[in-house]
């Protein structure tokens, strides 16, 4: 068997946003247009890959009591990187993002995919897994995003097509439950029938 499964059930098996229901705060706050989602969820691939291979590999040597602590500040210690690197190379986007960067390091899929998969497999396993649920975070975050740009301002990756306003409620937060909900209701009904 292929180790792509990893990838795959990442985005779309255990696809954190639309089956498993994790990073809610991110989802709904930052996809107020597709290039918001795309750079949170690239953001968030980029400390879920590198947090699941360093917990991969310390693992075997912390001691159950402090597992969770040494977690975060393994998250933390990648986030902190992110930030830094954020605000040196693409300012912009971290103002843009602002608050939600740090909260990375709270993000129950970052944590959940350390505590659930990272300390029990590979490396190897462990970078596919963090791809994949971070490839299937920054779909969900695009496209709901999209959705949400076109409907809130007639606008998609900033590119206005339709004249006119949108519908302001798109681009709040109302909007971002309603895109939100029925996007898992079409990804579910999907997955139902495969």
């Amino acid at each position: 068997m292929s180790k792509w499964h990893f990838v795959t059930d990442g985005f779309v098996k255990n696809n954190p946003t639309f089956v498993l229901v994790l990073g809610m705060c991110p989802t709904l706050a930052t996809t107020t247009s597709a290039m918001n989602g795309l750079e949170m969820g690239l953001a968030t691939m980029f400390v879920l890959i590198l947090s699941n291979i360093v917990i991969s590999l310390i693992a075997p040597m912390v001691p159950d009591k402090v597992r969770i602590p040494v977690y975060i500040t393994v998250i933390a210690t990648f986030v902190t990187v992110l930030q830094l690197l954020m605000q040196a190379f693409t300012p912009a986007v971290y103002e843009t993002l602002g608050l939600f960067i740090p909260l990375i390091v709270v993000n129950c899929i970052v944590l959940g995919r350390a505590e659930g998969f990272a300390n029990k497999h590979s490396v190897g396993e462990s970078a596919l897994d963090g791809l994949g649920v971070g490839l299937g975070f920054t779909a969900s975050l695009t496209v709901i995003g999209i959705v949400r740009e076109i409907l809130g301002s007639g606008a998609v990756f900033g590119w206005k097509f339709i004249s006119g306003d949108g519908i302001l409620a798109f681009v709040m937060a109302p909007g971002a439950f309603l895109v939100l909900g029925f996007l898992m209701v079409l990804f579910n009904k999907y997955l139902a029938k495969k």
